[in-house]
């Protein structure tokens, strides 16, 4: 299991992963006028201060986005997401980082829907404060497990689920599982992007198999490792499995993980993207 509170991991290699490849799915939703609806599941607060004792204790940061934020030589498709951040830190210092709905907000049009559900009592009232009285976003406290009902499908018919779960329980990878099934029922057609970390090795290929066989198609996975496969003492990398990808996101991606698998890792590292279960 992970410890968590995010503050704890904000801007670590993880994050850039995750939140380098979510940037590029509001731009490929708003190629077509038609308003898109986004539903984050573990929001958490939206926007982490590194500066506070929580981030500087573990600095992951500086394994992370530190590494590639001023990079000149990032491909296209990552400028999206670098260029929040920069703006973020407009001082020249890296001082914050944005979460996914930060991220999400300052992609999406007004007429982009928005719901963000976080469990923690503190860190939901930090995001209800952060996105008050702004137009088509919706803040819920609530298990982001047991929202997939009441939320989908969304009455536009288009857009994402984003599951970034907290592994901080046993289990975890069951649920993420029974989750793909029970967003998928809901809402065939909706993208659906699924965050894990790289646990055990026997442990991975256990949860690869039961994915493959769960009856959902059009499923990428992609994944970046910094460490050797039988790291222990700490995350050895991440992945994403997406669910109906938008056209073109697999050319997107592919960019996206090659440049960052030497910018994070260096020789030590590697990154995948293949089809889990093809479309």
């Amino acid at each position: 299991m992970l410890s968590y509170r995010h503050l704890f991991h904000a801007g670590g290699f993880a994050d850039v992963f995750k939140h380098a490849l979510l940037a590029r799915f509001p731009l490929a939703f708003q190629r077509k006028p038609a308003p898109w609806f986004y539903l984050d599941t573990h929001a958490g607060t939206g926007l982490y201060d590194l500066t506070h004792a929580w981030a500087v204790k573990r600095a992951e940061h500086e394994g992370g986005i530190a590494r590639v934020w001023q990079r000149a030589d990032a491909p296209p498709e990552l400028q999206p997401y670098l260029e929040i951040v920069r703006t973020l830190n407009s001082e020249g210092r890296l001082l914050r980082y944005p979460g996914s709905p930060e991220l999400v907000r300052r992609l999406r049009r007004k007429v982009d829907r928005m719901v963000m559900v976080e469990l923690n009592a503190a860190d939901c009232s930090q995001l209800q404060t952060r996105f008050a009285g702004e137009r088509n976003v919706s803040v819920l406290r609530a298990d982001g497990f047991t929202v997939f009902h009441a939320q989908l499908p969304p009455r536009e018919r288009r857009g994402m689920v984003l599951i970034d779960a907290a592994f901080d329980r046993a289990g975890e990878f069951d649920r993420l599982l029974h989750a793909i099934t029970a967003a998928h029922r809901r809402w065939a057609t909706g993208t659906l992007a699924v965050w894990y970390p790289m646990m055990q090795p026997d442990a991975m290929r256990r949860f690869e198999r039961r994915a493959a066989t769960l009856g959902v198609r059009a499923m990428l996975q992609l994944e970046l490792t910094i460490h050797p496969e039988h790291w222990q003492q700490s995350l050895r990398g991440c992945g994403m499995l997406v669910v109906n990808p938008p056209y073109g996101f697999e050319v997107e991606a592919r960019a996206i993980v090659a440049w960052l698998g030497p910018a994070l890792a260096g020789s030590g590292g590697s990154h995948l993207v293949r089809w889990l279960v093809p479309e």
